[in-house]
């Protein structure tokens, strides 16, 4: 499976995290370019993960609607692990 974490600066140890969670491609946006709000989500894409403290809200609506338009699941979360992990386990 494939993920997009959209938002943080660095997301070294949730990288890691994600893949011992059987995410094998982990893709990361820092959200905080210009350019960002032009986001293409790619077709291998199964899980799009805003980290909702690193995003401005004209971006979150971006990604709202793009996942919603490619049938995309999009997960809202803290930048906490023990958050995110709650979070990817409800949506299963």
């Amino acid at each position: 499976m494939s993920v997009l974490v959209v938002g943080g600066d660095k997301i070294g140890n949730i990288e890691d995290k994600l893949a011992q969670n059987g995410f094998s491609d982990v893709f990361h946006i820092t959200g905080r370019k210009r350019g960002d709000r032009k986001i293409k989500i790619p077709n291998q894409i199964d899980l799009v993960l805003v980290l909702v403290d690193y995003v401005e809200h004209p971006l979150m609506n971006i990604i709202k609607k793009e996942t919603r338009r490619q049938g995309i699941k999009l997960v809202f979360s803290k930048r906490a692990w023990s958050h995110i992990k709650n979070k990817i386990n409800q949506e299963d």
